[in-house]
């Protein structure tokens, strides 16, 4: 999980967060769970539940890994259940600008 982490970190493009000030929790059924916390242009990911997170999403590291690689399309993750999104949902759409 921490070389998936390392790639999120690698990829984050700091100009796409400027202005953002949004928690992404990730929560995985088959590790532990992670919160990714972006505040205008900074990074941050901790292990662990944040207490107010901007979206949730529940899916497991090997979807991750997919969405990661481009061998998973987000969207069709999210309809096909792959994905479990609360909270503010139009927010998971940026993940890819934020880290292309």
């Amino acid at each position: 999980m921490s070389q998936t982490l390392d790639t999120l970190r690698d990829r984050f493009d700091p100009e796409a967060a400027k202005g953002l000030n949004e928690v992404f929790q990730f929560h995985f059924s088959d590790t532990d769970d992670y919160y990714v916390s972006i505040q205008d242009g900074d990074l941050d990911i901790q292990q662990g539940e944040h207490d107010d997170p901007s979206v949730s999403l529940s899916m497991s590291t090997e979807t991750l890994k997919g969405l990661m690689s481009g061998d998973v399309n987000g969207m069709t993750a999210f309809m096909t259940g792959k994905i479990k999104a609360t909270g503010n949902i139009m927010l998971a759409t940026k993940l890819n600008q934020l880290f292309p």
